[in-house]
């Protein structure tokens, strides 16, 4: 089990990773989340972007209706290649809890504002990292998250899968990504999701390390 973040500093980056498990994402698409978010984050290049930061803490989960957001891996502390090892060991082995619920982007990102105001580090830079496959379908719309919860010097980066009608890829850019820097990231299919989450966590990772020398 991967470390858990302690009360030490300095710290330029907490970065929860949200996994969409809503009822349009297969049991196989599923599995090159998880698998594509955990190779990501051993691929040589992310590794060493994390360690030249110093370290960053983080978080995954998985979201999709109402009430329906899981931890993946709780909040640690990613200093080394262990840690960063064992966190990632931990997303890959993850089974599924939700199958059968609709897309709740308002309370996914409602629940992970919580999570980061509990996180045992307060770092430099808030990121959220939400990856889906389509528009929010139930329940309140992301800007009322954005009214509702607190996001003060958060941001919230997506990671889209294409394919769906309406087109995800436009809806994240207008109702879902949120404060400075935000960006969206687009894979061309759960087959791509690996190659889009290493270059989107690539481009998070990077910020840490100025964040700590400014």
């Amino acid at each position: 089990m991967p470390a858990p973040a302690s009360a030490q500093s300095p710290c330029g980056l907490s970065l929860v990773l949200a996994l969409d498990v809503s009822s349009s994402v297969n049991p196989a698409e599923f599995t090159l989340q998880t698998g594509g978010l955990a190779r990501a984050l051993r691929d040589p290049a992310v590794r060493r972007s994390i360690i030249a930061a110093g370290g960053i803490q983080a978080m995954a989960l998985e979201w999709s209706g109402r009430d329906q957001q899981v931890d993946i891996a709780p909040w640690s502390l990613l200093a080394g290649d262990a840690d960063i090892s064992k966190f990632a060991d931990r997303i890959e082995t993850h089974q599924r809890v939700h199958t059968e619920f609709p897309t709740a982007l308002g309370y996914a990102l409602g629940h992970a504002a919580t999570r980061l105001r509990k996180a045992p580090l307060n770092c430099a830079r808030a990121v959220i990292d939400v990856s889906g496959d389509g528009v929010n379908n139930e329940g309140f719309e992301p800007l009322l998250a954005y009214r509702n919860f607190d996001f003060s010097n958060v941001t919230v980066n997506g990671l889209v899968i294409r394919g769906a009608d309406p087109d995800p890829v436009a809806y994240y850019r207008a109702e879902v990504i949120h404060g400075p820097g935000a960006f969206v990231m687009v894979a061309s299919g759960f087959d791509d999701y690996e190659t889009a989450m290493k270059r989107k966590l690539l481009r998070e990772i990077n910020g840490a390390g100025l964040a700590l020398a400014d």
